[in-house]
């Protein structure tokens, strides 16, 4: 999978960059710098929060949910190592996971359609988002790199 940016992502890079004082299209300059900045993700899992950073500026906040009763969301500091556009759960019957980021083995931050359990714990351990921000996130991420995105887990 190529993680280059495209012009289909623009729109989300654009809004990632307003903040950061870029403006997409200025040259080959801007656009290394942007596509160079540093995205930190951090789930909080006692808030059930997702803060997403971009070049240290704050820039999303969305409710999570994660490990509900019996499983276990691993906590600490992981790299995204593989991502589809969707993917099915090869342990859970199949379950779809739209716009997985793959960070510690089979945990992913992946969309989820129970969107009104967001905000509590629900979740055999990945981190789900709203189909609309796991597809902002997995934009970003793609945008700006792997190598250049941490997700980092606290209690």
């Amino acid at each position: 999978m190529s993680f280059s940016p495209t012009n289909r992502f623009i729109n989300i890079a654009a809004v990632a960059l307003a903040g950061l004082g870029f403006v997409v299209g200025l040259g080959p300059i801007a656009s290394h710098a942007a596509v160079n900045a540093k995205v930190v993700a951090v789930v909080d899992i006692s808030d059930q929060t997702m803060l997403v950073t971009v070049a240290g500026r704050p820039t999303f906040e969305w409710k999570v949910s994660t490990a509900g009763k019996g499983y276990v969301t691993p906590t600490g500091a992981f790299k995204p190592y593989r991502m589809h556009e969707m993917w099915y759960s090869k342990k859970y019957d199949n379950a779809p996971m739209p716009h997985s980021v793959f960070y510690d083995g089979g945990y992913a931050v992946h969309a989820t359609p129970h969107v009104k359990r967001l905000g509590q714990p629900a979740s055999h351990g990945c981190v789900r988002l709203s189909p609309k921000n796991a597809e902002a996130f997995y934009q970003i991420v793609e945008v700006f790199g792997p190598g250049n995105t941490e997700i980092h887990i606290v209690e």
